[in-house]
């Protein structure tokens, strides 16, 4: 048992575990990763030491903008979901509702279906976002559009590249049936390429803009 597992199963004893978010759990024991939380129970729930309720630790949550929030307030509370990769696709995607972003609607486009991923890593550290051109750094929170999920050239998406969560910029060469998923950074990240018809690889939005930290 390592270190974080013996942290969560110590807090186990204080704390009903599938009453509590993997953020919460994460703050309770001073771990800032909610996937490396969920590793660690996977972990000590298969080693038998918790018992296994994990709808109730990972519930999934669709609630996202409304065109009604827009006329109803001049602050918009964006809903977070979880981090994702700004380098290599390395960050496991999660849809758990990890709090509410607080925003003033004029940084927004007027859509439905937004919500926001704070970013890790520098790959895209040089990105040109919306009209201000913002790049994304780590912490940076990106505003996804959740609808357009058919990017055009260029376009910046939030992509899921089996089962990982990774902002890119996005291209689609026709001529060789090809997706290329480039990097914008100070440091050199190689391109990753995907089939259009793998099953591993989905477009989870289109960013739409960045919030910096």
């Amino acid at each position: 048992m390592n270190e974080i597992q013996k942290k969560i199963f110590e807090l186990s004893k204080k704390y009903n575990l599938n009453q509590l978010g993997l953020r919460q759990i994460g703050r309770l024991i001073n771990e800032p990763h909610p996937q490396k939380i969920k590793y660690h129970i996977e972990q000590l729930t298969k080693a038998g030491l918790l018992e296994s309720k994990p709808q109730k630790w990972n519930i999934k949550i669709g609630k996202f903008i409304s065109l009604d929030d827009f006329k109803k307030h001049s602050i918009i509370s964006v809903p977070i979901f979880g981090f994702a990769d700004c380098g290599p696709a390395g960050v496991v995607a999660e849809e758990n509702l990890a709090g509410f972003l607080k925003v003033s609607s004029k940084f927004l486009p007027k859509k439905e279906g937004l919500f926001a991923i704070e970013a890790q890593g520098v790959s895209m550290n040089k990105a040109k976002i919306g009209d201000q051109k913002r790049s994304i750094e780590p912490g940076d929170y990106v505003i996804i559009d959740n609808e357009d999920r058919s990017p055009d050239n260029n376009d910046y998406v939030l992509s899921i590249i089996d089962g990982l969560a990774n902002i890119k910029k996005f291209n689609f060469d026709r001529k060789n049936n090809q997706i290329t998923l480039l990097s914008e950074s100070t440091e050199k990240f190689s391109p990753i390429f995907i089939h259009p018809n793998d099953e591993k690889y989905m477009v989870n939005g289109k960013v739409v803009q960045v919030i910096k930290r």
